[in-house]
């Protein structure tokens, strides 16, 4: 298993360290050449956390935005965190456009704030149990499509949810000792596989 972490921008680092642990490889894509001479290989894709602003706009430059798009729309299973999240969302409040776009849900970017607004807690995550989540400027989803699963909240907020081949989190797994939800997008693109 083979699992494709965008590398344009971002949290790359730590979630290949995570995929590391779990013995699971992974690859970095910086460029569109990566992404095709990978393709075929990869299990799933994660998208991290970042400034999605920065990481749409260098999804354009490298022209990796719609080859990307239309392999998440075929199946490939994709993890988006924070950043991630909102590159996924088919409506960004603050924004006309958006990036991706796959993901049938309504996203507030840094809705928790600026920098200082950044909060770690615990909660219940749907088929994972209780685990740690870090906050960092993270957006919140406002709302979600009929198909959409919603997984987690905190205070009333949704930051976690999955559609089919898709999984996202407001916060940073990536950022804690906890791999739960690493390992529950391990069995997803398992589960895409067989």
């Amino acid at each position: 298993m083979k699992i494709g972490i965008l590398a344009l921008q971002g949290a790359f680092a730590e979630h290949a360290k995570v995929l590391d642990q779990l013995g699971v490889e992974s690859v970095e894509l910086r460029n569109l050449d990566d992404f095709q001479q990978d393709q075929s290989d990869l299990s799933g894709l994660i998208l991290p956390g970042g400034e999605s602003t920065t990481m749409g706009k260098l999804l354009r430059d490298q022209n990796m935005l719609l080859p990307i798009r239309e392999a998440i729309l075929s199946g490939l299973p994709v993890f988006g965190t924070c950043a991630g999240l909102i590159l996924l969302a088919k409506e960004i409040t603050s924004q006309k456009e958006s990036h991706l776009g796959t993901m049938d849900m309504v996203v507030e970017r840094n809705a928790y704030g600026r920098q200082l607004g950044s909060f770690y807690t615990e909660a219940e995550c749907k088929g994972v149990g209780k685990i740690p989540m870090t906050f960092i400027r993270g957006p919140i989803i406002s709302s979600v499509g009929e198909d959409v699963e919603i997984l987690a909240t905190v205070d009333n907020q949704i930051v976690a949810a999955q559609e089919k081949n898709m999984l996202v989190t407001s916060f940073h797994p990536e950022l804690t000792d906890d791999a739960h939800l690493h390992q529950y997008f391990i069995e997803m693109c398992k589960e895409k596989r067989q």
